[in-house]
């Protein structure tokens, strides 16, 4: 690749430091060659070079101000603001028309998080600057510190009406009409941008998720296409660009979109995952399960994984076969809820009872508190006979439905099993006030209580 001259420069000034400090031999630089070495050293996290190449510069040119005002970023990248204001002031006697030190003394406000400040203090740079675009986006940044993304919003616009190529500036504009819920008017946005910079292959990706946003699949297909013509290597966009497509069910085409962020990049779990998904859809149960298990391969900590692989199998009522991959799920995270209350699901359709009961069981202990999951749960214990268990489970489970008319059935049922009938009786009018139209419930899980008379005529006299 060839380097522009800048360049070459930069990288002599650089490799010619580095050589004087090895041989101690002392160089002279100019100034402007001093301040891009330190602010390299900066820019790498590596301050101690930085400062000594800041001592040196310092003493070759000590009256200059461009060092000096590295100096204060550099105090106040130690965090030593006091310090770094009181040079600021000492500059601001000689260049009070400079506007870096008006920038800098923002920067100082900012970290003391006075925004307001700081918002003043760039807006008088805005004055004595020619890099406006910079200082537009400082001011977006501290509006954004305030949540004031309206006015964040504006400052990002007006720097990129100066330099349309600020990436940075581009996202920060996209995540304000988002923030604001403005995503109709952010696309607006992006297409006056666009005619401005056809080739942003970032504008046309940002378009594109507004698209996918809004449920406008085909528009959102289009965007990514246009931002992976510009960029053949552009990752994110064929990702985003598969899910748009299985959202239209071009299922050949989406694996297509994802198979090319498998070639541009090492496979990831979730592309493998969505390819799987779409042979499924397509009804290719074979390489379906082939990516599947690639999946789980590349991610084993992946749930999506585990579940798109147990629940391929319980849709082929392949109940042995799902119980294998939940159990190896099991073994990876036992604290996983998705995992305990397909295992549960499982050993139930296997008539293995007693290890669905305590599939449930850990489901709900591990965060599951779906209403289908307590019910599962008590009519297994039902089932097995564990009457007190059931009635505790299901007093647990008011707590999160306290108005819940199948909860109030099955406690009527359970209480006049165990011939609690005052109980039974309480719950079954709370349960017949809840939902009358569903009294049936009673007949389907308890019918030796639904054929007492007794209880028809309760039923009865709660209709009137």
């Amino acid at each position: 690749m060839q380097l522009s001259n800048e360049e070459e420069d930069y990288n002599l000034s650089l490799s010619k430091f580095e050589s004087m400090l090895k041989t101690n031999k002392v160089l002279f630089f100019d100034s402007e060659e001093f301040e891009e070495i330190i602010l390299h050293y900066l820019d790498m996290g590596k301050s101690s070079l930085a400062k000594k190449a800041l001592k040196l510069a310092l003493e070759q040119h000590p009256k200059s101000t461009g060092l000096k005002l590295v100096q204060v970023e550099m105090l106040v990248y130690d965090d030593k603001l006091d310090a770094a204001e009181k040079l600021l002031n000492e500059l601001y006697a000689f260049e009070p028309h400079n506007e870096e030190i008006y920038i800098q003394k923002a920067n100082i406000y900012s970290k003391r998080d006075n925004h307001e400040k700081a918002v003043e203090l760039l807006k008088i740079a805005l004055q004595y600057t020619d890099d406006f675009a910079d200082v537009y986006n400082l001011i977006g940044m501290e509006y954004l510190f305030m949540d004031n993304l309206e006015l964040a919003k504006e400052n990002f616009i007006k720097c990129l009406e100066e330099d349309t190529e600020d990436q940075a500036a581009l996202y920060n504009v996209v995540y304000c009409f988002e923030f604001l819920d403005q995503n109709t008017e952010a696309i607006d946005y992006l297409m006056k941008y666009i005619e401005r910079n056809p080739y942003s292959e970032i504008a046309w990706h940002q378009a594109g998720r507004l698209h996918y946003g809004l449920k406008q699949y085909e528009q959102a297909v289009r965007a990514f296409e246009f931002a992976t013509y510009i960029d053949d290597e552009f990752l994110g966009a064929f990702m985003e660009r598969g899910k748009a497509l299985e959202r239209l069910k071009r299922y050949q085409d989406a694996i297509e979109s994802y198979k090319r962020t498998i070639e541009l990049d090492d496979p990831t779990s979730y592309a493998l995952l969505r390819i799987g998904k779409c042979y499924e859809k397509l009804g290719d149960k074979v390489k379906a399960l082939k990516y599947f298990n690639k999946t789980v391969h590349e991610d084993p900590l992946l749930d999506k994984g585990w579940i798109a692989i147990t629940d391929y199998y319980v849709r082929q009522k392949n109940y042995q076969k799902a119980l294998f991959y939940v159990n190896k799920a099991l073994a990876i995270d036992n604290e996983n809820r998705l995992y305990w209350k397909r295992y549960a699901t499982i050993s139930k359709a296997l008539n293995l009872f007693e290890e669905a009961e305590e599939g449930y069981r850990k489901a709900v202990e591990f965060g599951d508190y779906q209403l289908d999951t307590w019910l599962f749960w008590v009519d297994i214990l039902q089932y097995l006979g564990e009457w007190d268990a059931a009635v505790q489970t299901l007093m647990q489970a008011t707590e999160y439905f306290p108005n819940e008319y199948e909860v109030s059935y099955r406690l009527a049922g359970l209480y006049l099993m165990m011939e609690e009938s005052t109980k039974g009786l309480y719950h079954l009018a709370e349960a017949l006030r809840l939902n009358y139209d569903n009294h049936t419930l009673l007949k389907e899980l308890f019918p030796t209580i639904w054929a007492k008379r007794a209880i028809q005529n309760f039923i009865k006299k709660q209709k009137k």
